[in-house]
């Protein structure tokens, strides 16, 4: 069933999509009157079907609705150290299919992509909009926020609001499944960039309460990382059950 998300609260039994929703149900999948979708607000999800189709916009009509049940039991901030090329589009898709709640893009020692102010906004802006297109695919309940980047410093600080929070580091650490026994109800991954994190970072993250963490032997790229430490940490969780 088609997927979207309602900007704002649903109050009445009839609701108006508009913007890109409405071309996507009209023009895409060319839904007609009395089909089904799905809409998702605040944690609720509505089931609704098509009643009409106006200039721009899809009138939709509520038929029930009940507390949406998608989201993993354990909310994951994925604090990725900024990548070259359009790797960060990958990460940012696949990280919310697979159930990521927030990803804070980083600023590392060894990032070579450091887009200037303007350059990274239109970057968040574009990341945002595929998370929202991620979400809906994988009919998610919220779609993850991707936030401003932050320096290494500054990602560190933002960590210690976290029940647990682990740097995942090619010199080795804790296994992750150490982490999954305790009850953390939130969780956050350090990933690095393409040439990992400097050693006297990961002993400024030890120093702020993150612990060094490992993923076996292999050294895995940039990209493949978040993917295979959420995947690990949501089937360690029982997420993928």
């Amino acid at each position: 069933m088609a997927w979207f998300f309602a900007d704002g609260i649903i109050e009445n039994d009839v609701y108006l999509i508009t913007g890109e929703d409405a071309r996507h149900i009209e023009k895409s999948l060319r839904m007609r009157k009395g089909e089904e979708l799905t809409l998702v607000s605040e944690g609720t999800q509505y089931l609704c079907t098509v009643k009409d189709f106006l200039q721009g916009s899809v009138e939709v009509e509520v038929k029930a609705s009940k507390p949406c049940d998608r989201e993993a039991s354990v909310q994951v901030t994925l604090y990725q150290s900024l990548t070259k090329g359009d790797k960060m589009d990958f990460i940012v898709q696949k990280s919310v299919e697979l159930g990521v709640h927030r990803i804070v893009p980083v600023i590392t020692g060894r990032c070579v992509s450091r887009p200037d102010e303007k350059s990274l906004r239109k970057k968040i802006d574009r990341w945002q909009k595929i998370a929202l297109g991620a979400a809906q695919q994988s009919c998610r309940g919220i779609v993850p926020e991707v936030c401003d980047a932050l320096s290494f410093e500054q990602a560190l600080e933002s960590a210690q609001t976290l029940d647990c929070s682990v740097i995942f580091y090619e010199g080795g650490g804790e296994k992750l499944r150490n982490f999954t026994d305790k009850g953390y109800r939130s969780f956050g991954m350090f990933i690095g960039c393409e040439g990992g994190f400097d050693l006297s970072e990961v002993e400024s993250a030890r120093s702020q309460g993150v612990t060094p963490a490992t993923m076996g032997k292999r050294i895995l790229r940039a990209e493949t990382a978040p993917l295979a430490a959420l995947s690990a940490l949501m089937c360690l969780t029982g997420n993928f059950d």
